[in-house]
């Protein structure tokens, strides 16, 4: 979840109306032999070592900060019919350091509750721009570390490099240390399909992500990275959720709208354009978060005081409403 905002509202609405930029052209984005051992990516969609499409529909948890809670909010969440959930971590360079032993713990559960599991360095938000925070190269020091936790769970895990890894400063550097990190965690003997944030506190709004996303992608050994965007203020109409979405499918791109929620103090953000546009398309959604959230994101908690019988009306939209989790996710096959 981002923790500070652009003050640069009118270019971002200027950038996000203007027409998508060209498309990438076209290239084979067949999965190498080494990231088809489980979750990989196919002509430009997130599939299944058996070649079944995934599409993530799921909510976020705040393992890092509320491990507690984790081993009854996953079942909740599982209850409500999600097929997936992303968990904030910690490398210990701002909060308390979820080490191997936890990461192979959380792993375990998600896989008790045939859940796809996201799992997320949070040190790195706002990378740039937030005091304390630490870079992808930093956050690849961390997988590497707790790679004894990952290795064989290729079908059930998604690596998510680092959250937000930018502010709105340096984002330049976003695709050269994508691109770096990517090509260590590769090194250091790590197959799973990898999940790269946009900079922008994860929004993108500079279309630095769009721009880039291909070379990115093309750079990674396993042809196996999926590209998340945010959705918070920024999106607040349908265009800007659509302009930016087709980008993605007209170049056959693995997606996923890794966070979204249904209002921020940025902006009223559009979540119906948003939860149907990924439906019509096939592109995964995660929406933030479980419960938890404090001061101006307080208003995210999807259920009070983690209790599955007592969802807020964001929980009550994204589980049970149109196009929202129950009515629109399908388990893994893996589970099956």
């Amino acid at each position: 979840m981002q923790t500070r905002l652009s003050t640069l509202a009118a270019t971002v609405s200027i950038l996000l109306l203007a027409p998508s930029p060209t498309p990438y052209a076209a290239t084979n984005t067949e999965a190498h032999a080494n990231a088809a051992t489980g979750l990989h990516v196919k002509n430009g969609r997130l599939v299944e070592r058996n070649g079944a499409d995934f599409v993530f529909r799921g909510v976020n948890h705040s393992h890092a900060w509320h491990s507690d809670r984790t081993a009854r909010a996953l079942s909740d969440i599982k209850r409500l019919g999600a097929n997936s959930v992303r968990v904030v971590l910690s490398s210990g360079d701002r909060w308390t350091k979820n080490n191997t032993a936890d990461v192979r713990a959380v792993i375990s559960r998600c896989k008790a509750n045939r859940l796809i599991c996201v799992l997320e360095v949070h040190d790195t938000t706002g990378y740039g721009e937030q005091a304390g925070a630490v870079s992808l190269s930093r956050a690849a020091d961390y997988w590497i570390g707790v790679r004894s936790a990952l290795r064989g769970q290729e079908s059930h895990v998604v690596v998510n490099i680092g959250n937000e890894p930018y502010g709105n400063n340096n984002t330049d550097r976003w695709a050269a240390d994508t691109k770096a990190a990517v090509a260590r965690l590769r090194a250091a003997g790590l197959h799973h399909a990898l999940m790269a944030d946009g900079p922008n506190w994860g929004q993108d709004w500079s279309g630095t992500m769009q721009r880039q996303a291909r070379s990115v992608f093309d750079a990674d050994p396993d042809r196996n990275t999926v590209f998340s965007v945010h959705m918070y203020g920024v999106y607040n109409s349908a265009d800007k959720v659509r302009n930016y979405l087709d980008t993605f499918t007209r170049a056959k791109l693995p997606f996923v709208v890794g966070e979204f929620g249904y209002y921020h103090p940025s902006g009223d953000t559009d979540e119906d354009a948003i939860m149907a546009r990924t439906k019509a398309a096939s592109i995964g959604y995660l929406g933030w978060s479980w419960s938890g959230n404090s001061g101006e994101d307080s208003h995210l908690d999807l259920s009070n005081h983690f209790d599955a019988k007592s969802l807020t009306a964001w929980g009550q939209r994204l589980f049970n409403g149109a196009d929202g989790i129950k009515q629109t996710a399908k388990e893994a096959t893996v589970y099956r």
